[in-house]
């Protein structure tokens, strides 16, 4: 892992071929989705789950859900669908052998049959482009550090015009423990500083209705916060 270093950003060398070639020889399971760390998945649906708690959404139907950068769906099967029966998840995600699993009969066989997976878009986020208005919320997690930080702000200008009125934008990332951003050459990605994040969400237009750091993840592990966002 490198730091910003002689003037370079961190997001300098994101190479979205690089990030593919190794997702693509990850394992399409929850270990491979966490790195080796499936043990962490419950505690961070969880904490997921009492942070949504604490936005209060208005749960007027319909409930139109992106789950982006969804890997395997491990959050969509065991949070989001699980919010209540009429929400619907549309699954963002550029590795198709992921979205595979989704797709997979054998898989998601409830969800299906009560109509809550909803469309399967194989692309990566800085070419996604939502409906307008459509969505009641936007969740993205572990999944933002792939894009430069000019992405990030092109993206989440484009999720800002997806959700209703009274929807949200939810990130949920890693952070730096260090005093800058840090590049990671195994996935091509960047761990961003909270200072970051809220920089680049100002510079979207976004404001943070609501912050929290997930609780009881190892020590060993960056810190992971979730933030709410709205226009």
């Amino acid at each position: 892992m490198a730091s910003t270093t002689d003037n370079k950003p961190a997001d300098a060398d994101i190479d979205t071929k690089k990030q593919l070639d190794y997702w693509n020889s990850v394992d399409a399971t929850p270990n491979g989705m966490l790195g080796g760390f499936e043990s962490i998945s419950r505690v961070d649906i969880q904490g997921s789950k009492n942070f949504f708690a604490k936005l209060k959404l208005d749960r007027t139907e319909p409930l139109r859900v992106a789950d982006c950068g969804a890997g395997i769906g491990r959050i969509t099967k065991n949070f989001l669908t699980k919010i209540n029966k009429a929400v619907v998840v549309d699954i963002v995600e550029p590795v198709k052998k992921f979205t595979d699993e989704i797709s997979n009969p054998e898989n998601f066989k409830e969800e299906k049959e009560t109509g809550q997976i909803g469309q399967i878009i194989n692309m990566g986020l800085e070419q996604w482009t939502p409906e307008q208005g459509v969505y009641w919320m936007i969740w993205n997690q572990w999944c933002v550090g792939h894009l430069t930080d000019t992405q990030l702000i092109d993206y989440l200008k484009r999720c800002a015009t997806g959700i209703r009125e009274d929807g949200v934008v939810v990130v949920k990332e890693n952070i730096s423990n260090c005093p800058d951003d840090i590049y990671d050459e195994i996935d091509s990605s960047v761990t961003r500083t909270d200072n970051k994040f809220r920089l680049l969400f100002r510079e979207a237009g976004l404001k943070v209705i609501k912050t929290e750091v997930q609780r009881g993840l190892p020590s060993s592990l960056f810190q992971v916060r979730a933030y709410a966002l709205r226009p």
